[in-house]
């Protein structure tokens, strides 16, 4: 048991929650009843009698948790947050192909000519055919329109002809280095799939919304409150953006009491020394002292994915073997740029998914070691789904952190094998290893290539099973982790991977309130109903953000 202040003094709290099962994450603490909050801070962790010292009859905000559990607030480390489109296709878990041509036809009937029709989060895989779609399913229902679908990975696109006109993408256009433009084996045309950096081709000036400056202004804000709304439903009191987002959209969203999720937003990674210097300034402007708008870290790719079939690996893809994937730069390249970005100081974090992918990027962490000198530099591998046996050490060696997310593993392993073979499928998503050889993982969702929903992180990692349930122990269950280490990950690990773990991520005296109830009790509940679980409250910076029902 801690107390912040003396019982003498008994500073009262703007907020407390009494009769709870509060996971503490704090290894010094682990169980309490009750917590008590002033500001933006915990001040006191305790029994529900010690802390009801903390309650101003008048003043003081209380509730009674029931008995139920009572968590450090959710930290995505990897999501990509912004705005969302109320107009947006949703596509997820689609089996009949058929389903893409009745949305893109219902939205084309309720758009302006030219009006670019967004969508996505298909999985061809999915599919009751399993091939990839084609700009025929889509064609002759948006003739005048301009198509955009993403896969679910986010790493492949498919567009219309009207795209492809647009964009001068015909049967000639070569591929771009690091990217594929799919085409037809026996007429060479496009079939408009365009995976990695084949997407790059499509010239959005091109692609308009055409609506007025003020109508794409009011649906932009709107986006984000939707977003904001969405990720205090469901607990997320903090996102990780990797890569850019607006600084300035957050601020006004703070500035009018609308901020409910702290953010960090970093920036590409580059060996620009002139860019460099410019995100310097930024990240002087959102120093990692700050709780709410951060500077985060820089953002690179090396590959792909294992469902789009461009993740880098070692050996051939065992369904493709005319293929082992893309680099998305030449090595040496890349190399150079983390060097360069680690010696100005930077936290760097790569996309990395395939073996040779992962190796790629500790090969960069290491030589910037060796170049730089070694500091407490918390680079991060973002994804870390397929590694080599011998990379698995190297993580804690080099300090770098494995951000990862469970979901990708319950969505991916239904195809994994028929990309990788059973035995390299053996490095995939190999959460348990990496930890138990000392690595502090972190994790999120890759939100909106998954859902934002920690339940279902939380469900992957300890279950390693479908969303539908299944018989049996799992794919590779010597992976699986404990409930506790899974909040652990989510909570502490994704603190520690930007730089706060000593004032967030646990429920401790001195710490951000940041804290969830939920309704049910993680913690010895069925698997099956780990996904069902809602989240009854949200606090956020001490207030109430979330409240079910309300």
């Amino acid at each position: 048991m801690i107390l912040s202040v003396s019982c003498v003094q008994r500073e009262k709290a703007d907020l407390v929650i009494i009769n709870g099962k509060v996971l503490t994450i704090d290894e010094k603490n682990p169980t309490a009843q009750a917590i008590a909050m002033k500001g933006e801070t915990i001040i006191a962790v305790g029994t529900t009698e010690e802390i009801s010292a903390y309650i101003d009859q008048k003043t003081t905000k209380v509730i009674n948790a029931g008995g139920k559990l009572v968590l450090p607030g959710f930290n995505d480390a990897h999501v990509h947050f912004g705005p969302l489109d109320p107009d947006y296709i949703e596509l997820r878990y689609t089996t009949d192909p058929a389903i893409i041509t009745e949305k893109v036809k219902a939205q084309v009937i309720k758009s302006k000519p030219g009006e670019l029709i967004n969508g996505g989060h298909w999985e061809h895989e999915m599919f009751t055919n399993r091939q990839w779609p084609t700009k025929e399913l889509i064609d002759k229902e948006s003739p005048n329109n301009p198509v955009m679908l993403s896969r679910a990975d986010g790493h492949s696109v498919l567009v219309n002809s009207y795209v492809l006109k647009a964009s001068g993408i015909t049967k000639n256009t070569p591929d771009p280095f690091g990217g594929e433009i799919q085409k037809d084996p026996l007429t060479g045309e496009p079939t408009g799939i365009l995976k990695e950096n084949a997407e790059g081709l499509i010239k959005t000036g091109e692609v308009k919304t055409n609506r007025t400056t003020e109508e794409n202004n009011a649906r932009l804000w709107q986006g984000y409150l939707l977003a904001m709304k969405e990720a205090r439903e469901l607990g997320v009191t903090s996102v990780q953006v990797p890569g850019s987002a607006d600084f300035a959209a957050y601020e006004k969203l703070q500035k009018d009491g609308l901020l409910t999720s702290r953010i960090d937003i970093g920036k590409s990674l580059t060996g620009d020394t002139i860019i460099l210097k410019s995100y310097s300034d930024i990240a002087k402007k959102y120093p990692k002292e700050g709780n709410w708008i951060r500077f985060g870290y820089l953002k690179a790719f090396i590959d792909g994915t294992i469902g789009s079939g461009t993740a880098l690996m070692f050996e051939p893809f065992s369904d493709n073997p005319g293929t082992s994937g893309l680099a998305m730069m030449p090595y040496n390249e890349f190399e150079n740029m983390v060097i360069t970005a680690d010696k100005y100081g930077f936290q760097i974090g790569v996309h990395s998914i395939g073996d040779k992918g992962n190796n790629w990027t500790l090969n960069a962490y290491e030589k910037a070691r060796k170049v730089n000198g070694k500091r407490d530099s918390r680079h991060r591998d973002e994804h870390t789904q397929n590694l080599i046996p011998t990379d698995i050490p190297r993580f804690a060696q080099l300090g770098v952190i494995p951000s990862m997310q469970p979901t990708h593993c319950i969505s991916d392993k239904k195809f994994c094998e028929k990309r990788i073979g059973p035995e390299r499928a053996k490095g995939a998503y190999a959460w348990k290893s990496l930890a138990d050889a000392g690595a502090m993982l972190a994790f999120g969702t890759d939100y909106q290539v998954e859902p934002l929903n920690p339940m279902e992180g939380l469900y992957a990692a300890v279950t390693r099973k479908d969303r539908l349930g299944e018989e049996g122990e799992g794919w590779h269950p010597e992976q699986k982790i404990t409930m506790i280490n899974a909040i652990k990950y989510y909570t502490l690990g994704s603190a520690y991977a930007q730089f706060m773990e000593g004032r967030k991520g646990m429920i401790k005296p001195g710490y951000l309130a940041d804290i969830v109830i939920t309704n049910k009790d993680l913690l010895s509940i069925p698997e099956n109903e780990i996904m069902r679980t809602k989240v009854d409250y949200t606090i956020s910076g001490g207030k109430v953000v979330y409240e079910s029902g309300q």
